[in-house]
């Protein structure tokens, strides 16, 4: 073969290699961020894989809208509003439903810790609509009487309450439901590898860019350290949430600290040793409830709610009896964290 030919198949060979090289980038997913604000002034930052580089913000902020127009306590018509304020509606949204769905189940395996009708409370306490009241002892007696999850009466079309003055406010666990829409309307899209993040709780399903389990951050619970990272999780297909009194709390005229977890059994805010929980659940509506719920609970009932319930996982942070700051991992979670790793 002369020494042309053998050229010509050369460059041949190489023209083919770099078209098969190019076809394989372009057929590669890249990754997509998409961030902006919802529930007033909360930042989302969503990040998916698509091939194409598809921009959906417009369709995630009109969803959000949505979702907003249904759910948001700042929205005077929206239907939680409407609820609160006369006592029953009728959904024109699917939200409503499904988080009241959620809220019972919650509510029912934590005997009560989690309930979203202690909006009087969270009211009172400073922590709903700013008019700060922090009531004496007899002013909580008389806001017990409208909490209790059995005081409302729901289908799939309709919800209304038993008692004038009862009122929902869903803050420990819209944001989770928000991130279960947006994640789910992603993979109705198509999209197999995602991360929505919505005001520090998380989704995410497949892997990122480098193909490996999306990572997500634990602050360290110190209000003095706000975003200083403690440690890091390999999410794998689920929702997480952490819940702790280190950010949301008050300072009284009196000075006492009331922190924004209220015991709807008691009325009062409860402090505790555990400083924070972060709660893995198959969708995180219900991280963000069970967080909530083990930050009333407390370190111990919160790890036997865990550990009796094969689809949760749980880090606990809590202050031991020597006064420092120790950790508690549910069984699934050993091994898989950035500290653990950093040991090996």
């Amino acid at each position: 073969m002369d020494r042309n030919k053998r050229s010509r198949i050369y460059l041949i060979v190489l023209m083919l290699a770099v078209f098969l090289v190019y076809t394989y980038r372009q057929n590669q997913p890249k990754e997509v961020l998409v961030q902006g604000t919802t529930m007033g002034t909360i930042a989302y930052n969503i990040k998916y894989l698509d091939k194409d580089q598809r921009n959906f913000k417009p369709q995630i902020d009109s969803l959000l809208q949505d979702f907003n127009q249904s759910l948001s306590t700042y929205i005077p018509d929206s239907e939680i509003s409407t609820f609160n304020k006369n006592g029953k509606v009728k959904f024109y949204y699917p939200y409503f439903y499904d988080v009241l769905a959620a809220s019972r189940e919650v509510n029912e395996a934590t005997d009560g810790a989690f309930d979203p009708t202690v909006g009087q409370l969270i009211d009172a306490w400073g922590f709903g609509d700013g008019k700060l009241i922090a009531p004496d002892s007899s002013q909580v007696d008389s806001l017990m009487d409208y909490i209790g999850f059995d005081k409302i009466k729901f289908d799939t079309n309709y919800a209304s309450k038993a008692i004038d003055g009862l009122k929902l406010n869903f803050s420990a666990i819209a944001k989770g439901q928000a991130i279960d829409v947006v994640a789910d309307w992603l993979k109705d899209q198509g999209m197999e590898n995602f991360m929505v993040e919505i005001g520090g709780e998380v989704r995410a399903h497949g892997k990122n860019l480098d193909g490996e389990f999306w990572t997500i951050g634990i602050e360290v619970p110190d209000e003095k350290r706000v975003g200083r990272l403690f440690d890091a999780l390999h999410l794998e297909n689920q929702g997480m949430a952490t819940s702790g009194n280190y950010r949301n709390f008050r300072v009284l005229d009196d000075g006492r600290k009331v922190v924004h977890t209220i015991d709807p059994k008691t009325g009062y805010p409860k402090m505790q040793t555990l400083l924070s929980a972060t709660i893995l659940a198959p969708n995180c509506m219900l991280a963000d409830a069970y967080a909530t719920a083990c930050m009333v609970m407390g370190k111990e009932k919160s790890i036997a709610l865990v550990e009796a319930d094969p689809s949760l996982e749980c880090y606990l942070i809590y202050t031991d009896e020597s006064g420092n700051m120790a950790t508690y991992l549910s069984s699934g979670l050993e091994g898989k964290t950035i500290k653990s790793e950093s040991e090996e």
